[in-house]
């Protein structure tokens, strides 16, 4: 099924992974002018060797800023944890652009790195103040799932959000390029400034966007599913 000459076959559905938290809210049509607080980790901690710069988030949240003026970005060692909970608060959309960490058999000690080095834990996140948020995406770009993974950990990601007030929230279920990411994650943003009708439609097209994304010589092949199938909804997206 991932085999590049199927690609053009391949066309992702609207789907939505509903949890428990995810049914106390029916009301989550996406606003075309959201408030957003949109975090990148960039070259990220020059001293921490374990997780590569990540520069593709630079453009990812730039592009935000450019089609949501209503958005407040932080980059690199500003993009701390401390100051993505404080600025968190009072957003529809929490974008965080960075390396996650997925650890099957203990979940809740997975974490999400940000710019400076510093990590929150998934249960830490719980205690985050994202009331009236409708959106968290997790950009990702080197979430790493174990091998005996199923997939629980990411759901495990969209309960602790949910947990903490917001009502959706968009992760990858594999480890993703850095450059398709942002790709995706700006054609995400467009289909939301168009006024698209919910979230998951809004995932869906940019998806199919790149699938359909012409292909030039010596460019790298971005319609391949490995670069925008593992993305997920998490919540209610309808």
């Amino acid at each position: 099924m991932l085999n590049g000459t199927l690609v053009s076959h391949f066309s992702p559905v609207i789907a939505t992974n509903l949890i428990a938290y995810s049914l106390f809210d029916q009301n989550s049509k996406p606003q075309s002018n959201p408030s957003i607080f949109a975090g990148a980790f960039g070259n990220g901690n020059k001293g921490n060797t374990e997780f590569k710069p990540l520069p593709a988030t630079i453009t990812e949240v730039n592009s935000i800023k450019s089609s949501f003026p209503n958005t407040t970005k932080i980059t690199e060692q500003n993009f701390t944890a401390e100051a993505s909970k404080n600025k968190a608060v009072g957003n529809t959309i929490i974008h965080l652009a960075t390396h996650a960490l997925f650890q099957s058999g203990s979940p809740l000690n997975s974490y999400i790195l940000f710019g400076d080095g510093s990590k929150v834990t998934l249960s830490a996140i719980s205690d985050w103040n994202l009331k009236n948020v409708d959106l968290v995406v997790l950009s990702a770009c080197q979430t790493g799932l174990g091998t005996s993974s199923n997939g629980a950990e990411i759901l495990g990601f969209g309960y602790q959000v949910q947990k903490a007030g917001a009502k959706a929230s968009i992760a990858s279920l594999w480890t993703v390029s850095d450059g398709g990411t942002q790709l995706l994650m700006q054609a995400f943003y467009e289909n939301l400034k168009k006024g698209s009708p919910s979230l998951s439609t809004s995932l869906r097209d940019a998806q199919l966007s790149m699938i359909h994304r012409p292909v030039k010589d010596g460019e790298i092949n971005f319609n391949h599913p490995y670069y925008w199938a593992a993305f997920v909804l998490i919540g209610n997206g309808l």
